[in-house]
């Protein structure tokens, strides 16, 4: 795993890989130098780590007040960011490249079209109203954008997963 840490106003690259599953030994880079360490987990947000025969408590705490790591007594202000996260995040919402599918999370029938073909819409307008076990459910869009095809009529019948609408 790759972090990007930054403490105070240094930024580190921090690629960690457990070296056996039988032991608390791994293999870590930071900024590209390795560094072979021993870490327990000694209670949730505490490790033990022993590099080159010293020892060090490292505690991370995440509060409304931001993020801290706590190393032997001392105190420092962070941000830890898992690239692989970032990118996640981003295709998920607003910042989604490409176009997003809309689908059926369950059968049913198609209800109500909100949007039809070319209407501009925000992340989380409804585009599509599905009925399903006598519930209406409201179908919206996963990023801001523009329709680009509406594939359902109203008073089909679809199947979970059926693609219903195309945001651009």
């Amino acid at each position: 795993m790759i972090y990007k840490i930054k403490v105070i106003d240094r930024e580190y690259s921090v690629e960690v890989k457990h070296l056996s599953q039988n032991t608390n030994l791994w293999s870590c880079k930071v900024n590209g130098k390795e560094v072979e360490l021993d870490a327990t987990r000694v209670a949730d947000g505490v490790l033990s780590i022993v590099i080159g025969g010293k020892a060090y408590e490292i505690r991370r705490d995440v509060s409304a007040s931001g993020n801290h790591l706590y190393l032997n007594g001392r105190t420092f202000g962070c941000d830890v960011r898992d690239p692989r996260a970032l990118r996640g995040r981003r295709s998920a919402g607003d910042y989604a490249e490409g176009p997003k599918r809309i689908t059926a999370p369950m059968p049913g029938k198609v209800v109500r079209v909100l949007a039809v073909a070319g209407t501009p819409v925000e992340a989380g307008q409804g585009v599509i109203v599905i009925e399903a076990m006598k519930m209406q459910n409201e179908l919206k869009a996963p990023k801001k954008g523009r329709v680009q095809k509406i594939i359902t009529t109203e008073g089909t019948a679809v199947n979970a997963g059926d693609t219903l609408a195309i945001i651009e």
